[in-house]
């Protein structure tokens, strides 16, 4: 019954907050919010009092706000004026279109106002701005610019989509804002007979796949950049496998004897005839090995500077792998065995995995830890 109460006080105190909020947002001056809170609750309700008269009131003051706003914007030099003035009247029309879907709102405004008349106009204007600046970011030529280049030229062909040769800039802007990154993996010495081509492939694709930065960043292989006349590199990634041991072998045996009190060990037969069981101590001699094959290694990772050489990060990641096969064999009386003693005794040593699988395996803890730091690395980029 507690619950209860507490679960309609809880409701009945949203329900006068939600009632109210057109109210509070017209109290703080917040007359477009006010006008679109209002027409959300006569949605609900088309006779609600409070949002008739919130609406009544703070449709007249959003709509000169807004007209004053665009007006201010347009009559200054101030940048972006165009886009500026645009977003006021967006507002206007987006008031015009929410009274229009709101039956309960339409009785209260019935001739709400728009300026789509003013609106092909005013992208146009505003595309010109986006796209003036865009280029004159690009003139400064570093990749901070580059990148509010990008932005403006996007915006610009949102307003008018196609504007001038905008496509071709916002393609040339990306390319200049981008850090461009040379992956060098060295690969594993011949004499090994071992091959890091899957771990490697699979950095390669984890570097493709865009999980590992954000649009800004590209990795080229040295194949790609060399095909690409890639002029000027901005970092080389640098990663190789600075150590490591496959199926390191360690076996360790035990042996003990173990027994069992109150087995049957046989039976008697009684004066009457009847057999009665005897119990005894039963005895097992057992020998149990375990065989460890470990394999470990270290790779390094480089980011250096493509023009000095420099390093600006150097990080090195460790990876285990430990293959196990466990056996024995007993002499003496099984009952004297747990279940699991002689399921272990009913084994046979195992063969070993191959090296090359051995050596995958302990390179996918690896590839955790450097994905990971890549990701983290280049994601301000």
């Amino acid at each position: 019954m507690k619950n209860n109460f507490f679960l309609y006080l809880l409701v009945l105190i949203i329900t006068l907050s939600g009632c109210s909020s057109g109210k509070k947002a017209l109290e703080r001056g917040e007359y477009y919010e006010s006008v679109l809170k209002s027409i959300s609750r006569l949605r609900k309700n088309s006779s609600h009092k409070k949002s008739i008269q919130s609406l009544k009131t703070s449709y007249p003051l959003a709509l000169e706000w807004l007209e004053d706003e665009a007006n201010n914007h347009i009559t200054t030099n101030t940048n972006f004026k165009w886009k500026n003035a645009l977003a006021s009247y967006q507002k206007i029309n987006n008031m015009y279109e929410e009274i229009r879907k709101a039956p309960g709102a339409k009785r209260v405004i019935p001739n709400p106002k728009n300026y789509y008349n003013k609106i092909t106009e005013l992208k146009k204007k505003a595309a010109k701005e986006s796209y003036d600046a865009g280029i004159a970011a690009m003139v400064n030529n570093n990749r901070t610019d580059a990148k509010k280049a990008y932005y403006l030229f996007q915006e610009a062909n949102q307003f008018v989509p196609g504007y001038e040769e905008v496509n071709e800039m916002i393609a040339e802007a990306q390319f200049n804002a981008t850090l461009k990154v040379i992956v060098e993996q060295i690969p594993v010495p011949t004499r090994y007979r071992l091959s890091a081509n899957f771990f490697q492939d699979k950095v390669e694709e984890f570097l493709r796949s865009g999980k590992a930065s954000g649009k800004f960043v590209r990795f080229y292989t040295p194949g790609e950049a060399d095909s690409e006349q890639l002029a000027n590199a901005d970092q080389i990634l640098k990663i190789q496998f600075d150590d490591f041991v496959v199926g390191k072998e360690y076996v360790k045996s035990n042996t003990e004897t173990i027994q069992k009190d109150s087995v049957e060990v046989g039976k008697v037969t009684l004066e009457d005839g009847t057999k009665k069981p005897v119990y005894g101590t039963v005895k097992a001699k057992i020998t149990t090995y375990r065989k460890e094959l470990k394999s470990e290694g270290r790779v390094s990772m480089q980011v250096l500077d493509a023009n000095s050489d420099g390093i600006i990060k150097h990080e090195k990641f460790n990876g285990t792998y430990v293959w196990t096969t466990r056996w024995g064999s007993y002499n003496g009386d099984s009952r004297a065995l747990s279940n699991e003693q002689l399921a272990i005794c009913e084994r046979k040593e195992r063969n070993p995995p191959a090296a090359q699988d051995m050596f995958v395996n302990f390179t996918r803890p690896i590839y955790d830890q450097l994905t990971n730091k890549v990701r983290s690395f280049y994601k301000n980029y």
